[in-house]
C-alpha cells in the first residue's frame, strides 16, 4: 500500500537556490514527501553567509538522511550553458524531471538606491537577471523534458513585492522582476497545459528566513512596524511557504494553473 505520507516517492525535484533559506526549506519538504531532490545553488556552502546552521555539512546530506537521493550541482542559473550542463545531468543521473522550483535570486541591492525613477541601470540589469532571467532559463530546459513525460509540476517563486508597490516607490527593480515572474507564470502554463505539465507561482511575504533575520527583520523594532500590518498579526517561517509548496506540487493541486498564491499571513489583501 502506498505511503500517504510519501506523496511524491518516485519522483524527482530540482530546488534553485537551494543551499539555503526557503530553498533549503524546499527541498527538505520535498524530501520529506519522498522525492528525490537535486540541490542547486552557486555554493553548497551558501548558509554559511548568514550564519544559518545545518545538520550536515550540506542540504545535500540532510536530504539524503531522509531515506531518499540527492544531487548537489553548484551552478550559476543566469548562465545559460551551466543550466543546460545541469539538466542534462539531472535528466543523465534520474532520467527525468517531476518537478522544478526556481526559487534562486532574491533582493539583493541596496533599497537606498531603488528608486524607480532613478535606481541605477546596473541594478536592474542585475535584479532582472538574477530573479527573472535564471527563472526563464530554467523553465525552458525543463519544459523538453516534461513534455517528453507528459507531465510536470513548475513553481517559481514571486513575491508579495511583485503584487504591490512600495509606498514611495523604493525597491523597484525587485518588484519589477518578481511581477514578470508572475506574468511568465501565466504565459507558460498557457503553453504548457496541453502536454500535462502545471505551472505556478508562490509569492512570499515577510518571511523569517536566514538571510531576512541577518539583516533585522526579527528585531523587534521590524516586527513592531510589520506585525500590524499582517491580519495573522505575525512573521512568516519557511515551513509556511514550504507547505504550500507542497499543494502545488502534489496531486492536491492537479486542476490548478498559471495562479499566483501569495502566502504572506494577509499582508497583500485583493
Amino acid at each position: 500500500m502506498e505511503n500517504p505520507t510519501k506523496k511524491l516517492a518516485g519522483k524527482v525535484a530540482l530546488v534553485t537556490g537551494a543551499g539555503r533559506g526557503l530553498g533549503r526549506a524546499y527541498a527538505l519538504h520535498l524530501a520529506r514527501l519522498g522525492a528525490d531532490v537535486v540541490v542547486n545553488d552557486i555554493s553548497m556552502q551558501a548558509h554559511q553567509e548568514y550564519g544559518e546552521e545545518l545538520n550536515a555539512d550540506a542540504v545535500t546530506e540532510e536530504v539524503e538522511a531522509l531515506g531518499v537521493r540527492s544531487l548537489g550541482i553548484e551552478c550559476d542559473a543566469t548562465d545559460c550553458d551551466q543550466v543546460a550542463a545541469m539538466f542534462a545531468e539531472i535528466e543523465g543521473t534520474f532520467g527525468r524531471l517531476d518537478i522544478l522550483v526556481n526559487n534562486a535570486g532574491g533582493s539583493l541591492r541596496g533599497n537606498e538606491r531603488s528608486a524607480a525613477s532613478d535606481a541605477p541601470e546596473g541594478d536592474f540589469r542585475y535584479i532582472m537577471d538574477v530573479n527573472l532571467m535564471d527563472t526563464i532559463l530554467c523553465c525552458q530546459a525543463a519544459a523538453p523534458i516534461m513534455k517528453r513525460q507528459g507531465s510536470g509540476k513548475i513553481v517559481n517563486i514571486g513575491s508579495q513585492a511583485g503584487m504591490q508597490a512600495q509606498i514611495g516607490g523604493r525597491g523597484a527593480p525587485y518588484s519589477v522582476s518578481k511581477a514578470a515572474v508572475i506574468q511568465y507564470t501565466r504565459l507558460l502554463a498557457a503553453e504548457l497545459g496541453p502536454y500535462g505539465i502545471h505551472v505556478n507561482c508562490m509569492s512570499p511575504g515577510w518571511i523569517l528566513s536566514s538571510r531576512a533575520i541577518a539583516q533585522g527583520r526579527a528585531s523587534a523594532e521590524t516586527r513592531a512596524r510589520l506585525e500590524p500590518q499582517i491580519a495573522l498579526g505575525r512573521l512568516g517561517v519557511p515551513e509556511d511557504c514550504a507547505r504550500v509548496l507542497e499543494f502545488l506540487v502534489t496531486d492536491l493541486s492537479d486542476y490548478v494553473t498559471g495562479q499566483c498564491i501569495t502566502v504572506c499571513g494577509g499582508y497583500v489583501l485583493f
